[in-house]
């Protein structure tokens, strides 16, 4: 029999990043419209499969898949919210307190219902402070939410209660207008306690309660199958209390950790959407393919993250001289190629919260800065690394900060690679000198660009800390006008620019390829798209691309 040429090129395509073998199960974008199976390139392997302990973009693209909280993503809208497990809620004249009716028909996918008391245990789990859980501070919004995760006081002074099985009390720390936003983040959503304690310890970071055939979820889709480094397929949960309006049968996220190689998969017809867009295509497909390129405004920063403990790095002049040697204008404009905006401060601009300035590109100052802590035209200076994952476009930006440091300052930098498993690993111990970093926004606040920087929180990683910027946090989350909030954070900010535990470098833009199959596609400033709102018709439209397609 004659093999097929376009099977035979994915085969040696798939084989290059251990995707699905060509046996059984390959399937091209044409065959997935037809069954309604949406196939996505999805970055890397996820480390966990738990809403508690995920911290990376890839694994959420996952988790909203497979699980949901109190209040769903809107698909085009970032300011709003849908209800998701809580079909209503009131809150008091404050909006410190609120109160949540879940819906009658919320099930686990095992048909157990959905409490308030799943609620409130997976709540307590997050704040223990032995699950080590990385977004654990973002729950001491709750009234004695770090008093309990300091063991000082016990869960039932917790600031959550189950009223009754369908009713859920929250009760803040202080007035919180943005809380529905806030509870989009997967550390505010529910976990399965009747199958977790069936496989384990609740509070084992390896208990295998998320593995293929154990996992229970309350999600729009279940889990099907899980290979690693290979594919990750969930089909549509037909216990979801919104199962008739789900218009797709399942999703396959696909671990490529090449930029190159999913924009070739993508050509070929066998992928439906792309996670990123290889810098040296972007103008390719900007000219050519309009239809099919798609590049958004992201509320999200992309920085390097340094190791305030290393030699040299310690003084805070070193770290500024770092920051002002940095021309982020040429690199927006000649390496990324997106329409990123160069990044002045670590909070992107939103509404009510205009982009810092603080960091430009001055040369001059960088270089005093660096001779006044005492490495003149950088004699003498330690040679250090730059930490980034596997990824084409990180490796391009690590050489020209390379390049710009050794140009302006006399520092010569190497560039460590790492797979990104290993990356975040590397980071979580703070083994590092510098890595690169991205943050995309938890939620439409400048808060969640600003929380994650105090002292012992488990997205700080820098050995980092400042005990006026922990009181303008602290102080920021009782502040209910809005204008007075936001002045604190501002001033939490400049400090930590003051400082800088991290550079920031640009502001993001996304840049995804989507196959004209995929029907619901919305630009989001958060970049999270909800599976659940997405159709693939077929035959699918016409497009530019048809001429590759169709060979």
């Amino acid at each position: 029999m004659r093999l097929n040429p376009l099977l035979i090129l994915l085969c040696a395509l798939l084989a290059t990043v251990g995707l699905t073998g060509c046996g059984s199960g390959t399937m091209d974008a044409k065959q997935g419209a037809e069954q309604k199976i949406l196939l996505v390139g999805n970055g890397a392997d996820p480390r966990f499969m738990d809403p508690q302990l995920v911290n990376s973009t890839s694994e959420h693209h996952l988790m909203i898949a497979l699980f949901e909280g109190l209040v769903a993503e809107h698909p085009s809208r970032d300011a709003e919210v849908e209800a998701g497990v809580a079909e209503r809620w009131d809150t008091n004249s404050d909006k410190s307190v609120w109160t949540f009716h879940l819906r009658p028909t919320a099930e686990w996918s095992d048909g157990v219902p959905v409490t308030a008391d799943d609620f409130v245990w997976s709540w307590r789990r997050m704040l223990t402070k032995s699950l080590a859980a990385e977004y654990s501070q973002m729950l001491f919004a709750l009234k004695n939410g770090e008093a309990f995760y300091e063991g000082k006081v016990d869960g039932e002074q917790l600031g959550v209660k189950a009223i009754d099985p369908k009713t859920l009390e929250v009760t803040l720390v202080g007035p919180t207008p943005h809380f529905l936003l806030m509870i989009l983040h997967t550390s505010w959503w529910p976990v399965p306690r009747h199958c977790i304690e069936k496989y384990g310890d609740a509070l084992d970071r390896v208990n295998p309660w998320t593995q293929e055939g154990k996992m229970v979820g309350n999600g729009a889709f279940t889990l099907k199958r899980n290979l690693f480094r290979q594919v990750i397929e969930v089909e549509k949960n037909p216990r979801y209390w919104d199962a008739a309006n789900v218009k797709i049968n399942g999703v396959r996220f696909y671990p490529i950790d090449s930029d190159s190689t999913e924009e070739r998969l993508f050509r070929r017809g066998m992928l439906h959407i792309t996670t990123v867009v290889p810098l040296d295509k972007i103008p390719a497909y900007r000219k050519n393919h309009p239809d099919i390129y798609h590049q958004d405004p992201n509320t999200a920063v992309y920085f390097y993250r340094i190791n305030t403990e290393r030699p040299a790095l310690k003084d805070i002049r070193v770290r500024k001289a770092l920051a002002y040697a940095i021309d982020r204008q040429s690199l927006v404009t000649n390496i990324t190629r997106a329409g990123q905006t160069p990044a002045g401060g670590i909070v992107p601009g939103m509404e009510g919260y205009p982009a810092s300035t603080v960091f430009n590109f001055d040369p001059a100052k960088a270089q005093a800065l660096l001779a006044e802590a005492g490495y003149p035209g950088g004699k003498d200076f330690p040679k250090f690394e730059i930490l980034i994952n596997t990824s084409e476009a990180h490796r391009a930006i690590a050489e020209v900060m390379q390049q710009m440091w050794q140009k302006h300052l006399g520092i010569k930098v190497g560039i460590l690679n790492q797979d990104f498993g290993v990356y975040l690993d590397s980071m979580s111990r703070i083994d590092y000198d510098i890595m690169r970093g991205g943050w995309n926004a938890d939620y439409l606040d400048p808060a969640t660009f600003i929380d994650m920087w105090t002292t012992g929180n488990g997205n700080n990683n820098t050995h980092w800390s400042n005990p006026k910027f922990d009181q303008l946090v602290k102080d920021a989350t009782q502040e209910g006008d809005g204008a007075k909030r936001f002045a604190i954070l501002r001033q939490a900010e400049e400090v930590f620019l003051s400082e800088v535990p991290a550079i920031p470098v640009y502001f993001y833009t996304r840049s995804h390829l989507v196959h004209p199959a995929v029907k619901e596609w919305h630009p989001k400033l958060l970049d999270v798209h909800p599976w659940k709102h997405y159709e693939l018709l077929s035959p699918p439209p016409a497009s530019s691309m048809d001429a590759s397609w169709n060979k």
